[in-house]
Parts: structure tokens; sequence; C-alpha cells
């Protein structure tokens, strides 16, 4: 029988990079801390761990409000407890959420819910909190924290586009013009289009586009929007859309492009795949961050997003 059930999936980002700083045994037993502290997070909300996937931990919730006060509860208190950590051992959370119906077999949980969370949290940075629309709405009690709109996005295994929503959690931060208050009504008013622009630069060159503009090709070509000439930058390595209310990179490129936020160590990478672009941030073409004289791209968004009325 199925149940309509909010699911939760919380990941460890940055543990690779950890086994090969630490070695398997201290890397292990650092890991094992955090997730058994996530778990004792999601218990403290009234939520079922359902299971232990490495470093993730896929939880069930009877209501969505209790899922999402755990996902936000969960990012604050790792936020303050890493902090105080050595550096080689500041590992970041990030975390999907998803509501639908749940089919539980013999303690394991069952349904598109279950993919969905568990690609959200795929799709999510550092420290992030992404969830569905329908999570969203159902959470409306929510306290303490706001929703920043995404747009519609295409999910791996999907048919068709989900809109998806960016949980705030930090408590210190007072809500924008792009985010919706959780404590208002779960109803959303109408939405009035507010154009969006975003800013590139690249080696003294600055280029403004707006969201008629789109789409923006970058890459290595003549003809791309925006002109890269670096041998291990594609031809056609990466697209800039609109969809809905943000800016979406898509990478296209044969080796790969990596996003840096400004406020996040970690980068999302991407291969063949894409991520929504806010704020300040940084991506690199071809080769990783690691790499000094990777070309590297800043960006700057403005605008897009809308608010509950």
């Amino acid at each position: 029988m199925s149940v309509l059930s909010t699911v939760v999936f919380a990941d460890i980002s940055g543990s690779a990079s950890l086994y090969e700083t630490l070695g398997n045994e201290r890397a292990t037993e650092a890991v094992t801390r955090v997730t058994h502290w996530i778990g004792g997070t999601i218990e403290a909300h009234h939520g079922r761990i359902v299971k232990n996937l490495g470093d993730g931990v896929l939880a069930i919730f009877g209501d969505a409000a209790s899922a999402v006060s755990a996902a936000a509860a969960m990012l604050r208190g790792h936020q303050e407890r890493v902090s105080r950590w050595p550096l080689p051992l500041r590992m970041g959370i990030r975390v999907g959420v998803a509501s639908g119906e749940v089919v539980d077999v013999d303690g394991d949980c069952y349904g598109d819910a279950v993919n969905v969370a568990s690609r959200l949290c795929e799709r999510a940075g550092p420290a992030e909190i992404w969830a569905t629309e329908t999570a969203v709405l159902l959470s409306g009690a929510a306290p303490s924290v706001w929703y920043r709109k995404l747009g519609m996005m295409e999910i791996r295994g999907k048919a068709e586009m989900l809109m998806l929503y960016q949980v705030e959690w930090r408590e210190n931060e007072e809500p924008d013009s792009l985010t919706m208050q959780a404590t208002l009504a779960s109803n959303f008013a109408p939405v009035d289009s507010i154009l969006g622009q975003i800013q590139f630069s690249w080696h003294g060159i600055d280029l403004s586009f707006t969201s008629t503009d789109v789409p923006v090709h970058i890459g290595r070509a003549t003809d791309a929007r925006l002109c890269i000439n670096d041998p291990r930058v594609s031809r056609l390595h990466a697209r800039i859309d609109w969809r809905n209310t943000g800016f979406v990179l898509t990478d296209m490129s044969s080796f790969g492009t990596w996003v840096r936020f400004e406020g996040s160590d970690v980068p999302v990478q991407l291969r063949r795949d894409a991520c929504i672009l806010h704020g300040i941030g940084e991506m690199a073409l071809g080769v990783s961050f690691a790499d000094s004289s990777a070309p590297v791209v800043k960006f700057q968004v403005a605008g897009g997003n809308a608010h509950l009325g």
C-alpha cells in the first residue's frame, strides 16, 4: 500500500577527496560520525531512517514540514560543528527533498519520490537543499526557512521537467525579492516575469546578456557568443539558457565544467549535465580549479525568480 510521504536524501559532498587526504580508516571514521549525526537530526524531527548508503542517508517523513525542518536543522547544525574542525575534515552536506506516494516493503521504501530526492541531492551543491514543488506546497508551515525558485529543470529518469526550489536555511539572512516565505499560505500567487541578466568576465572582456538573448554558447568556436581561446575548451563547450526564472548552464563538452559559487570552496562538477547559475561565481572550463592555468570565467547573475504574494 502506498502512502503520501516526504523523502529526504542527505549526502556528504567531498568525501572522495577526504579518503585521498586521510586514508581509508580515518576518512571512514569521519564520514560515519557525520552520517550518524545526520541520522540523529532526522529522528529528532520525527523522521525514519530507511538506510545508510555509504556517505548518504535516506529517510522518510510523514509530513513535509518536518522533513524540511530536519534538512534545515541539519545544515545549520553542521555549519556550526564543521567550523571547529580541522580543514581536511570540513566536508559539506547536500540534501534532496521530494514528496509523493511511497511504498514500504520490509522496511525499505520505493517510489518516484525516492528516486527524485536522490537525483536532487546529486544536483544540489554543498550546503544546499533542493526540493520539488509538491514538497514546498506541503511544507507551508515549516518555520525559519525561505524558498528560492530555481525554475523548471530536467531530472534524469523523468520524462517531464519538474519545478524545483532551493530551501534557504540560514537564519541570519532576510529574504529578498528572489525568495518566498514558507510560513505564508501554501498557494502561489501569479508570478510576474522578471527580466534576468548575467554578466561574464574573461581576460578583461566583460559581456552581459539578458533572458531574451539566450541561448548563449560558450566555447572555442569563433562564432560562440563568449569565445574562449584555449585548447582545453571544446568548440561548443557550454550553453546558457533561460528556463522560467533562472539562467541554466548546460555542459556540452568533452572534459567537463566546474562551477564554484561565492562562499563555497567545493565546486559543482558538470559532465553533460546542468545547473542553475545564481549570485556570483566562476566556472573552470575543461580542467578543474586545481589546475592554476585553468581557463576560468567569472559570472554574476541579477534578477529572475519570484516571491509569494
